[in-house]
């Protein structure tokens, strides 16, 4: 079995290109041109109808599956690696891995778009203003989760789709929008978060996963943009 995923260059494919790295499923990547607006053309359309990133088709399912986090827990279970065994675990897997999704990463893309939830620059301002204190909020109380059963990862003992998705969260909050990201030193400030990312830098199928997308080091404390970004 080969699965296909559509990605553009650090969109949120890449988490799910780590999970595929980290699992050693095959798979093959098929870039989506959003400089062409190839997201929003019939070829890609049928595939995911709102024209959103990523999008993983998966020869067993019926149809392709989008959604980020839907895609990691059907990767997840799917293959029974990258989360909890513990049948007591599973709601604070769900539950963290929604948080990111629903919570952190909700707030990161109207920060990167605000002009689409907000009109004139004053507006604009203000919203992201307040996007930029809840994504620092939000970046605290998962420091304090870390801190709260001493990791080393958010989940405990083992790595997980959880913080292969914290880590692509704090590299975007650090990138975008250019020009009005938050910096470097709001992830440095945080000890235990700046050593989950630390040691999720450290993996070999997480390194391979952004070189494929043209992405070098840092990748998550301080990074750079990749080779041909669209955001």
């Amino acid at each position: 079995m080969c699965y296909t995923l559509f990605y553009s260059p650090d969109s949120a494919n890449v988490v799910v290109r780590m999970a595929l790295e980290e699992i050693g499923a095959p798979y093959e990547a098929l870039e989506v041109d959003r400089r062409q607006q190839a997201q929003s053309g019939p070829a890609f359309l049928k595939f995911n109808p709102q024209g959103l990133l990523p999008v993983l088709v998966d020869p067993a399912q019926d149809e392709p599956v989008f959604e980020t986090a839907a895609i990691l827990l059907h990767l997840a279970d799917q293959h029974g690696t990258l989360k909890p065994l513990q049948a007591s675990a599973r709601g604070r897997f769900l539950k963290w891995l929604f948080y990111l999704s629903n919570t952190v990463h909700a707030d990161l893309r109207m920060l990167f778009y605000t002009e689409r939830y907000a009109s004139g620059p004053v507006a604009m301002a203000a919203l992201q203003s307040r996007l930029h204190a809840r994504v620092l909020g939000h970046l605290a109380l998962l420091e304090a989760e870390l801190g709260r059963h001493g990791g080393p990862w958010l989940l405990g003992d083992h790595c997980s789709v959880c913080d292969l998705y914290l880590g692509a969260c704090v590299r975007w909050s650090q990138l975008y929008p250019r020009g009005n990201a938050l910096g470097a030193d709001a992830v440095r400030a945080l000890p235990q978060l700046n050593a989950l990312l630390a040691r999720l830098e450290q993996r070999e199928p997480v390194r391979r996963a952004f070189a494929a997308e043209g992405i070098g080091h840092p990748l998550f404390v301080g990074p750079g943009y990749p080779q041909n970004a669209v955001v």
